[in-house]
């Protein structure tokens, strides 16, 4: 069975705009540092903190099925993007640099575990406030 056409258009628009802004953390952060890609740790962890939102309001707000496949699977599924991550580590693990690759690893793991909860919190706070 096909998916609605409302479904695959809100992919599309979600996943346009996350590759967009990954692309545009990409170029003015990979700049800043050679040994690490900046900008796919910035999109990983962005990414975190908002999917930990999206958890929460999606608990709260009854949010249509196209609105939820946009910004999850679309715009947050090409925002952080694990092929990139798996990339680099690859590469840092060829020239068999191990306290970077570990570096790489935790910043991006344990940061996106660590950004997805202040997500969550963020979202109770904001919620518990207004």
């Amino acid at each position: 069975m096909f998916p609605p056409f409302s479904m695959l258009i809100a992919i599309s628009i979600g996943s346009s705009c996350g590759a967009i802004l990954r692309w545009i953390l990409n170029h003015n952060l990979n700049p800043l540092m050679s040994q690490f890609s900046l900008g796919s740790l910035a999109a990983n962890l962005l990414g975190g903190y908002l999917i930990g939102i999206m958890m929460v309001l999606s608990e709260q707000i009854e949010l249509s099925p196209e609105i939820k496949l946009g910004i999850v699977t679309g715009f947050l599924g090409a925002l952080t993007t694990f092929s990139a991550f798996s990339a680099e580590a690859t590469t840092i693990l060829a020239r068999n640099e191990m306290l970077s690759l570990s570096i790489l690893i935790l910043s991006h793991v344990l940061g996106s575990l660590l950004m997805t909860g202040f997500g969550m919190y963020t979202a109770r706070i904001l919620r518990d406030f207004f």
